[in-house]
């Protein structure tokens, strides 16, 4: 195995362990019928800055999206092109790893890929021809679908290519060639979107209103969910945006008058009516939009791991003299756990929005490990109560017994940080 091989063997399986981006819990389906292609994306994010944008650069196209990739601009989520081809782009667990041809392209940059293919593509077997020259495997958690008139589609999986013409089809964060048995997918939106579609089919907006309807997603939590919904006419080039899983307030847009005003955009949350779970959304800090919350949880897993090591260390070199030389020892497990929660509280975005006690599907480790709230909740005040006798004694030395009293400061910060974010409240 070559060096280049391992890396990338080695990088998806981080992916694979962190799995950051399975916050995206997109869906979308295709309908073809009586010579009509419509195509309606859910975008599942806990992203706060949807938006509908235009461009002209090559074949004209819109896009829908919420994260900015810095000088890239906007990454697109779906679009269509003024040929009929559109497209959506779902999150997936990683597949298993294939080894990809040396001799294909590298993609330097997604974003500007993405954008690309529509800017170049007239139909699918177009973009199927384009795709495969390049290693997409860099999407190893991605599946994208392209769709144009004809109702034909291609799947674009990280290491491989399909097409498929059939009349309806449904996707949602999986990888269609990795699942051997479709009955067996527990992901409701998919389950939803395919029992609507199993004995009817209609191309009508109000029909595929209520399909999106059907498929979208609002957690318990803090109604968090479907960001927006996108339908796409793609044979009369038009588009039906909705917010916030409100599928009351719409607003449309003809590609052909939108691309004639040159490239432009549109911020959603502009376009419609106050929306009170969006607002609550927005107000709701976790580290994904604040980054203090984020430096804090940073500057708290490098302060955990050098606890562990300090107790540790000074355990063995005092235990025969210190008062509570017991409780350094257990401080070394018990910050290596603090601190590991600290790392998954940074990559595991789902925590802050799913019900508590939060469960990952993806590794037993993390659900252990998500439990330690509860452990801090137990431990906090007879850590205080030892902490106020040393801090009257000189039974520690000055450093381990400030550095216990961070310690303890830091645990009552995080335990005020684990209320607001809900992680006590098991109701939920």
């Amino acid at each position: 195995m070559n060096s280049k091989t391992f890396l990338k063997i080695f990088t998806i399986a981080i992916l694979q362990l962190t799995n950051a981006d399975k916050a995206l819990s997109c869906s979308m389906y295709k309908i073809t019928y009586n010579g009509k292609t419509m195509v309606g994306c859910n975008h599942d994010t806990w992203l706060s800055t949807p938006r509908i944008w235009f461009e002209t650069n090559g074949f004209g196209a819109a896009y829908t999206g919420a994260r900015l990739d810095g000088d890239n601009g906007y990454a697109p989520q779906s679009g269509l092109n003024e040929f009929g081809l559109a497209f959506s782009r779902l999150a997936a667990p990683p597949p298993k790893y294939e080894n990809v041809s040396s001799t294909k392209i590298s993609i330097t940059n997604p974003t500007l890929f993405l954008k690309e293919v529509l800017h170049k593509c007239k139909t699918v077997d177009e973009v199927k021809n384009y795709i495969d020259k390049y290693d997409h495997s860099s999407f190893s958690q991605d599946v994208f679908i392209y769709v144009d008139k004809s109702g034909k589609y291609l799947i674009v999986e990280p290491y491989k290519t399909t097409l498929g013409n059939d009349p309806k089809y449904v996707l949602a964060n999986f990888c269609p060639s990795q699942i051997t048995n479709f009955s067996s997918i527990k992901q409701e939106r998919y389950i939803n979107g395919s029992a609507f579609l199993k004995n009817k089919i209609d191309t009508s907006l109000s029909f595929c209103k209520a399909l999106s309807d059907t498929m979208h997603v609002c957690r318990k939590k803090i109604g968090d969910g479907t960001l927006l919904t996108s339908i796409w006419n793609i044979n009369d080039g038009i588009v039906y945006v909705y917010f916030y899983h409100d599928y009351k307030h719409v607003k449309q847009f003809n590609l052909k008058d939108e691309l004639a005003k040159g490239d432009h955009a549109f911020e959603l949350p502009n376009l419609f009516p106050p929306n009170e779970e969006f607002k609550k959304l927005v107000d709701y800090k976790t580290p994904l939009n604040s980054t203090t919350i984020d430096l804090f949880l940073r500057i708290c897993l490098g302060f955990y791991l050098f606890s562990a090591l300090f107790f540790l260390f000074n355990y063995f070199k005092k235990r025969k003299t210190t008062q509570y030389s017991y409780l350094k020892l257990f401080l070394f497990p018990f910050n290596l756990i603090m601190m590991s929660y600290m790392f998954i509280l940074g990559t595991e975005l789902n925590i802050y929005y799913y019900p508590t006690p939060y469960k990952s599907y993806n590794s037993g480790l993390i659900d252990v490990i998500a439990y330690t709230p509860f452990l801090l909740a137990l431990l906090i005040i007879p850590f205080i109560i030892i902490n106020l006798k040393l801090l009257k004694t000189n039974a520690w030395k000055f450093t381990p017994k400030w550095l216990f009293t961070i310690n303890n400061i830091v645990c009552i910060i995080l335990i005020c940080l684990f209320i607001y974010w809900g992680f006590y409240n098991v109701t939920n």
